[in-house]
């Protein structure tokens, strides 16, 4: 891999900076071959909130579920849709 032969520019802000590496090849910046892998421990996914339909008695029997393991009906279905996902 050739070494890079620009050097990174200063920016002002977090937009400036956006916009520049939008543009640019980082490999012209940076040399990858240098990169090493990092761990983000506390960083969180990002979530979006959905519309589902549910027949109400399947609704009432998750609640039902959630009640007796003592967690959130929708943290029950994200753990059980992961299950599902994960089992495939």
């Amino acid at each position: 891999m050739n070494k890079p032969t620009k050097v990174t520019p200063k920016f002002a802000n977090e937009a400036q900076e956006r916009a520049f590496w939008e543009a640019n090849d980082s490999a012209e910046y940076l040399d990858w071959s240098k990169a090493r892998k990092v761990t983000l421990p506390n960083l969180k996914p990002t979530t979006k909130t959905i519309s589902l339909r549910l027949p109400q008695h399947l609704l009432d029997s998750i609640k039902a579920a959630a009640n007796a393991r003592d967690v959130p009906y929708q943290s029950l279905i994200k753990v059980w849709l992961k299950e599902k996902l994960h089992s495939h």
